[in-house]
């Protein structure tokens, strides 16, 4: 199994925690992985850690669809493969509404014929076999609408080609894991619990046998919080406020994907309490709702002993072929070369 970080730095400021991201290189981290939400923007941030490191790969977990064309995606990816010496990863990802048509202004759409069409075109740019054209519902390349101008014409890009990027997208729903099976090379779950792969195995098998590929060319990259500390409880209160925020406020009251997915873990009831409690503005109580059972059944958190004995369950997982990468989300450098160890 190969081991990946995040590069968080959501807030105020864009502040990159290149010594982390440094020492993890030399431990033999794989990846890191940027974000962006209605702040800082992933491919900024992607930019400067390629450009203060020389082995780790570094993707975006993720680029919002809507910020960016296809083609301007495909050509950020293709210039910072060129730059770095092929260590860019493209992360897609459709976001959700709420910051798609109040953010950015435009409408939501449908999210995975978004995303099929989105990576088509990518894959298109990339291999430049000839001009490109392509016509779909969220995409026209030429454009062909009526309030165009009828001047566009198919382009071919002026770099060279390059169909080595990578491409994961930012999956949870069962069709939305299916289309990354089926388009992408790999997807990472916001959270996941390394004994129950099988909730993704269905759809991951369904997108493959549509492509006609097979398991091994698709990567599984989930993310996974840790902390050390010997007070377990104060180890599992961030944990709890992401998980709230997510099962209870990430969407609406009918469609919150975050929610449908801790009920497929076997919280439904938790749920729909955690939910119930964010939305009327109680996320202090929403929090507390978190089960410490879906708190340990996706983090690493508490004594070394106790982290070591849990990464079991994640070793297994990647012997097994569930699991191909664990992208790990913390700030002690501690941890990371405690899971190094491990894990490498």
């Amino acid at each position: 199994m190969k081991l990946g970080l995040t590069a968080s730095y959501f807030g105020k400021e864009v502040n990159l925690n290149l010594d982390l991201i440094k020492y993890a290189e030399e431990l033999g981290y794989d990846s890191t992985w940027t974000a962006e939400a209605y702040g800082g923007d992933a491919v900024t941030a992607a930019t400067w850690i390629l450009a203060n490191t020389s082995k780790i790969k570094v993707g975006t977990a993720i680029m919002q669809m809507v910020a960016r064309t296809p083609a301007a995606t495909a050509m950020t990816a293709m210039s910072l493969s060129q730059l770095s010496g092929g260590r860019f990863i493209v992360g897609l990802g459709a976001s959700g509404p709420q910051v798609v048509e109040g953010w950015h202004g435009v409408a939501y759409g449908r999210p995975i014929t978004r995303t099929r069409e989105y990576i088509a075109i990518m894959r298109k740019i990339m291999a430049r076999e000839g001009p490109v054209t392509f016509d779909g519902y969220h995409y026209q390349l030429p454009y062909n609408k009526e309030d165009g101008t009828g001047l566009g014409k198919p382009l071919k890009s002026i770099l060279k080609p390059d169909t080595s990027i990578p491409i994961y997208t930012a999956s949870i729903t069962p069709n939305g894991i299916a289309c990354a099976a089926e388009c992408a090379d790999g997807f990472f779950p916001v959270w996941m619990n390394p004994e129950r792969s099988d909730i993704f195995t269905a759809s991951i098998n369904k997108g493959l046998e549509k492509s006609g590929r097979a398991r091994s060319d698709f990567n599984v990259a989930p993310f996974v919080t840790a902390i050390m500390g010997d007070d377990v409880a104060a180890c599992r209160f961030p944990v709890k406020s992401m998980l709230s925020l997510y099962i209870g406020g990430m969407g609406a009251k009918s469609k919150n994907f975050y929610k449908d997915y801790a009920t497929a873990l076997g919280y439904e009831e938790e749920a729909e309490q955690i939910q119930e409690l964010y939305l009327a503005g109680k996320k202090t109580e929403a929090s507390a709702a978190v089960p410490d059972a879906l708190i340990d059944d996706i983090a690493l958190l508490g004594p070394k002993e106790r982290i070591v004995e849990r990464l079991q369950a994640w070793k297994k997982a990647g012997s097994n072929g569930e699991i191909d990468t664990m992208v790990v989300g913390g700030a002690q450098k501690e941890v990371f070369e405690l899971i190094a160890k491990e894990m490498l």
